[in-house]
């Protein structure tokens, strides 16, 4: 399964607080998941941390990329078609990161692994 992580989701990975699902945590550690994390969650990540919002053991730019690569986690890059699905769903959740990641499991047939139930209304697959 291919799996889209959310931004959320990615730090709870990454930072580890206890806030992971157990049907995320199972289907993290399946064999046959592939995980992916978007460059719409590395730019907010980023616009989290430079304003203070976001503490990070290290900056963006070095931190980022060795969690991926130590979770195993494939980059999926922001492509003009999700953009326009983003302009295209339904108006019933404003946060342009959730549109953009919601298109972006759209567009690529990923299942999205996140908490937020307004990704589902906008007719993304998600699990949590």
């Amino acid at each position: 399964m291919n799996l889209l992580l959310d931004t959320c989701t990615f730090l709870w990975l990454a930072l580890p607080q206890g806030k992971l699902s157990a049907e995320a945590i199972r289907l993290i550690n399946e064999d046959s998941s592939t995980l992916f994390f978007s460059d719409v969650s590395v730019w907010e990540i980023c616009l989290k941390e430079s304003s203070g919002k976001l503490p990070l053991p290290a900056a963006p730019r070095s931190w980022l990329p060795s969690r991926l690569a130590f979770f195993q986690v494939k980059q999926l890059p922001l492509e003009q078609n999700a953009i326009f699905r983003s302009g295209e769903l339904p108006r019933l959740h404003a946060d342009p990161f959730d549109r953009l990641l919601a298109a972006q499991a759209i567009e690529c047939g990923m299942t999205l692994l996140s908490p937020d139930t307004p990704l589902s209304e906008l007719g993304a697959s998600r699990i949590w």
